[in-house]
């Protein structure tokens, strides 16, 4: 009984990542998101509230005024392209939202997103036999690819409602591995953080909590950190903790290398925005060690909202709870399950555990 228990869990949990992966919405235009996220903590919070940049996150109220404010915040936005231009011929030139290698990017499926509605379109590339003769291509960049909706003209293409502004979104299927162990998708990073945040209200639902609990997600981190600014001016947390995806590094060797599909959730001690606090650390490692929490050691060329938001105010002692994934920031990322099991696991204990005394000497302690 407890097995079927189990696996009707892990099958809602997949349903609720293939909700939030195949929804799409980049940088600045994450509405879609945002509203899911808003059906679904509604139930599990005392109220929802919004930054002015369009963040949504959820409060628990504590009836203690002096307990402690703890912060943890996903992001909505996934990496996309802004049209930038329609040219004669119908074809659209982008510019990138977020970090792209530019050589993943020909030959793809996306959803151009107009204000008339979503039309299907592709991006370019040369095929092999125009290629024959030449002595050969010049390095590419994002911008020299050209997105095609099939329309024939300028004209056509702005009948359909067409417009520069207008968004471009990557297209793909979420589906199991064969072996069950692992998930692919395209936006885990960061609907990894949306799945865990609602699945830690979930669990937290009937728990009296030893703090004020603002949990959801804040847009635009993908084009500069953004959003965590405006939500942590607002809610003003003690600690504040990013719920991210990080960039596996493990398909040739783990030997020298950071981020190991399989091996527990990511402990961040230091990226080029942040540096794991010492209290921070010791608390963090306290609850995997208590709860047996499967966990590895990560440093990363690459930010978090973290990074923004422990300047903010007058410094906030801020860490990640993250996984990492291969191929992000492309169609397909492969991930595995056991490593958010154990990210969530350590969130749910984070929350938990966070009374006034523990954010205290996380605070004294730096």
């Amino acid at each position: 009984m407890i097995g079927s228990t189990n696996q009707i869990m892990e099958e809602q949990t997949f349903q609720r990542i293939k909700t939030l992966t195949e929804l799409q919405g980049t940088s600045g235009f994450e509405h879609d998101i945002r509203a899911y996220m808003k059906q679904e903590m509604t139930p599990l919070v005392d109220e929802i509230q919004q930054d002015g940049l369009g963040g949504i996150f959820g409060i628990r109220h504590n009836q203690d005024a002096n307990a402690p404010r703890i912060m943890v915040a996903s992001h909505m936005d996934e990496v996309g392209f802004l049209l930038t231009q329609i040219t004669d011929r119908g074809l659209f030139k982008v510019t990138p939202l977020g970090g792209w290698n530019p050589y993943v990017v020909s030959a793809q499926r996306f959803t151009l997103k107009t204000i008339k509605g979503d039309y299907p379109c592709i991006s370019s590339s040369v095929p092999p036999h125009l290629l024959r003769g030449a002595t050969g291509q010049k390095a590419i960049e994002v911008t020299d690819i050209l997105f095609d909706a099939g329309f024939d003209s300028r004209d056509e293409a702005l009948e359909y409602g067409v417009r520069p502004g207008d968004t471009i979104v990557p297209v793909a299927e979420t589906i199991k591995t064969a072996n069950g162990k692992n998930i692919i998708s395209k936006a885990w990073d960061n609907r990894y953080g949306c799945t865990v945040v609602l699945e830690a209200l979930e669990a937290l639902k009937n728990d009296t909590l030893p703090n004020t609990l603002i949990a959801g997600a804040n847009v635009q981190e993908e084009v500069g950190l953004r959003g965590s600014k405006a939500s942590v001016t607002k809610f003003k947390p003690e600690l504040f903790f990013a719920v991210d995806c990080s960039p596996a590094d493990d398909t040739i060797t783990r030997n020298g290398t950071f981020g190991h599909l399989g091996e527990g959730t990511l402990l961040r001690i230091f990226d080029p925005g942040l540096i794991m606090l010492p209290k921070m650390k010791e608390f963090l490692l306290d609850m995997a060690s208590t709860y047996d929490i499967p966990y590895q050691y990560f440093v990363s060329k690459g930010g978090t909202d973290a990074g923004a938001a422990h300047t903010a105010n007058e410094g906030i002692p801020s860490s990640v709870i993250g996984v990492p994934g291969r191929y992000i920031h492309t169609h397909q990322t492969l991930f595995s399950i056991k490593d958010y099991e154990a990210a969530r696991e350590m969130v749910i204990q984070v929350i938990k555990n966070l009374d006034r005394a523990t954010v205290d000497t996380i605070v004294a302690g730096q």
